[in-house]
């Protein structure tokens, strides 16, 4: 009997259920990372439907169909369902499908935990979404929940309960998972391949890995010391009771930074593969790469206070995290010299994934420019609650996160199901993403200057013409969600076939074993265990 056969001997989710039952039951890591990878998908349209009902909502403030507590709900969980039902899950996926592979593995750790890792997430997403037919609505209090606004006495509805309760649940999957991709990679990568080895995608999910470990306890706690509040009348955040918001607002940063690490890692090794393989030139400063890698990991746990300027935290705490935010924007400089000089000289192919990726460097630098001017001590305090903000949010995690995820689903796609995708669609969702991510969130900037606050279903009537036309730009960015959707959908069945381990001719520049293995790969990766070699 062959390695394969034995493989597939070993795997009774191959062996004995088909079709639907097969996708339920399984513990191959490909499939769920696919089922990862479907479940951010539909998680995007939700969001991006709360996204427009806000737009709607300001771009005439007056239309009360749209009521402020309503706007207050869609703003709250469009900022969660983007979060952690689509961004994260959707790196996991990547994570969960390629890390395997490009170590030489045959599966995960923990297979079973794997799946169950991922079913953890369906409960919190009906419990998240079931809020909203509750006494009071869903919350309203902001992804980030701060009391007294969302304490007992202001958010009296289940809805606020709820959220903590589905975040928390979110969590334990995200740590379970954090504890398998970490076992993994340091136990299970091919003979001869080293940590240095290492593709840069599985080095910035390692790296995830540890920030998910150390991060969300600590969003968990609080939580669960937010719930106490509001059901059991503790007073851990209530000064009436003794307690302090502050201390909130502490703890949830100290997760909520790292956070932001979190759901832009993975797509800084997404860009390390796509940047080189389609400037046919192997990634340059490799080791560079993974020093400054790890270096943002533990530097994004240093930073956390910067968000809390205008909280009054002392003059000296104000000049360490001013300082911490400044320097952390070094390492992430690196990687982007690393980027323009893998491209330097290079033949470069501009397929849908590079442009992404281009489309990444790009408006990604744009928001860590902002990011360093936000962290002069008065310049934060004078933009802190405007749009400026959410500029700067959407500059780093749409422009980021989500371009990256957009440049990896191109790249990998045809690895993933043996077809590639629309390349003319492909272009057509690029160019309305980016004119139309341009079109809505850079005059954010202007609004925020102005001193437009943010989070208001109300503004000043100076502020009228340039939100109609952020809101009108938003249908750029629905209209290329709808071409990648139908893309992918299509591509599945009748896109071009792409059987061969390496469909774009790229592995003369990048060794990644995942192009050794065809298109898609089997159920047991590898008919041998394979052996790394340099060069």
């Amino acid at each position: 009997m062959s390695s394969a056969e034995v493989a597939l001997a070993a795997a009774p989710e191959a062996k004995h259920y088909t079709g639907l039952l097969d996708w339920l039951t399984t513990t191959d890591h490909k499939k769920i990372g696919l089922m990862y990878l479907i479940f951010s998908l539909v998680n995007a349209w939700v969001g991006g439907l709360f996204a427009g009902m806000v737009r709607l909502r300001l771009y005439d403030p007056n239309w009360n169909f749209i009521k402020p507590e309503f706007f207050n709900q869609m703003l709250t969980m469009h900022a969660t369902v983007m979060i952690f039902m689509v961004v994260m899950p959707a790196f996991v996926g990547f994570g969960n499908y390629l890390v395997p592979l490009m170590i030489g593995a045959r599966d995960m750790a923990f297979p079973k935990l794997n799946a169950f890792s991922f079913w953890m997430l369906i409960p919190p997403s009906l419990m998240m979404y079931a809020s909203f037919f509750t006494v009071g609505g869903s919350a309203q209090g902001g992804w980030w929940s701060y009391p007294p606004l969302s304490g007992a006495e202001f958010s009296p509805g289940a809805g606020e309960s709820l959220w903590c309760l589905a975040i928390i649940l979110l969590g334990i999957s995200s740590i379970m998972g954090a504890v398998n991709f970490l076992v993994t990679i340091a136990d299970m990568r091919a003979p001869g391949m080293g940590w240095m080895q290492m593709p840069l995608f599985v080095w910035a999910t390692e790296i995830t890995a540890w920030l998910l470990l150390l991060a969300v306890p600590i969003l968990s706690g609080v939580l669960v010391m937010l719930l106490s509040d509001r059901i059991f009348h503790t007073g851990f955040f209530q000064p009436g009771l003794g307690g302090d918001p502050l201390l909130y607002q502490h703890l949830f940063w100290f997760f909520g930074h790292p956070e932001v690490y979190i759901m832009i890692l993975p797509a800084f090794g997404i860009m390390s593969h796509v940047l080189p393989a389609f400037a046919h030139k192997p990634v340059f400063g490799y080791k560079g790469m993974v020093y400054a890698l790890a270096s943002i990991g533990v530097l994004g746990f240093m930073v956390w206070a910067h968000h809390m300027f205008t909280s009054g935290i002392s003059p000296e705490a104000q000049i360490f995290f001013s300082t911490t935010s400044l320097i952390i924007a070094v390492p992430t400089g690196v990687k982007v010299y690393s980027w323009l000089a893998s491209m330097w000289g290079g033949t470069i192919d501009f397929s849908a994934a590079m442009k992404f990726g281009l489309g990444f460097i790009g408006l990604f630098v744009i928001g860590g420019l902002n990011g360093v001017v936000l962290a002069i001590v008065p310049f934060d305090i004078a933009v802190h609650n405007t749009y400026f903000i959410v500029a700067h949010l959407h500059f780093v995690l749409f422009g980021g996160s989500v371009m990256g995820l957009m440049a990896a689903t191109y790249f990998w796609f045809p690895k993933m199901t043996g077809r590639r995708l629309s390349e003319k669609l492909g272009n057509w969702h690029f160019w309305l993403f980016f004119i139309g991510f341009l079109w809505v969130f850079t005059p954010m900037h202007i609004l925020g200057i102005e001193g437009m606050p943010r989070r208001v279903a109300f503004y000043r009537p100076e502020f009228t013409d340039l939100n109609r036309f952020i809101s009108l730009g938003f249908l750029l960015l629905l209209a290329g969600g709808l071409i990648f959707t139908y893309n992918v959908i299509h591509s599945i069945r009748h896109g071009e076939p792409t059987p061969e381990p390496d469909p774009w001719k790229i592995n003369d520049v990048q060794q990644s074993l995942e192009w050794m293995v065809p298109s898609p790969p089997p159920a047991w990766n590898f008919d041998e265990v394979p052996v790394y070699e340099e060069g």
